[in-house]
């Protein structure tokens, strides 16, 4: 897989220097994941690409979300934790499919780059952005919201503690004033 680089997405660092993708790939390895389930986005861009990069860590790219929500209970039922990265309005897709990790109480760890947030430029991002968090909250998602790049780890960790402890999903999301706003310019 290869994503491409976004001039248009800001560097995924505080003002510290931490790079918020960097620090969750490394966490991966003592999470006991081996398996990333994505489709892909720019937002998640620099994790993603570390991943793909790692032979130790199975990078598998997605056609819908939905089946990431899968991917994740199947390798659960073999034994390991699974991560699924996507864009907020991934997070409409998989309201269904939740059900399954809900019911069958298995883990689910959601990584969640929001869209529709301050800055946004694309109106469509902005409905599902704006309820990502009320949605998760109704379906019995835990939900960890960072508030600075040097937190997205700790809370992904957490949140992977959350799931296993709990045998439900959880979600990280991580917003537009860590990640940056896309731009748009004409031509694009």
């Amino acid at each position: 897989m290869s994503t491409v680089d976004d001039p248009d997405i800001s560097p995924h660092r505080d003002s510290d220097g931490a790079d918020w993708g960097e620090q969750v790939f490394r966490s991966l390895p003592g999470l006991g994941i081996r398996h990333v389930a994505t489709v892909p986005d720019a937002g998640l861009g620099r994790f993603l690409e570390l991943c793909d990069a790692d032979p130790a860590i199975r990078l598998i790219t997605l056609t819908t979300e939905e089946e990431g929500i899968a991917l994740a209970c199947g390798t659960w039922l073999g034994g390991e934790l699974a991560a699924v990265a996507m864009q907020s309005s991934g997070v409409g897709n998989v309201v269904n499919m939740l059900g399954l990790p809900s019911v069958c109480r298995i883990p689910c760890l959601l990584l969640v780059s929001m869209r529709g947030e301050a800055e946004e430029r694309n109106p469509w991002q902005v409905p599902v952005g704006r309820a990502v968090p009320d949605l998760l909250a109704a379906l019995g998602v835990d939900a960890f919201r960072p508030e600075s790049a040097s937190g997205v780890a700790p809370a992904f960790a957490e949140a992977a503690a959350r799931a296993e402890k709990t045998g439900r999903a959880a979600a990280v999301l991580v917003s537009q004033h860590i990640i940056g706003a896309k731009s748009f310019t004409d031509g694009d």
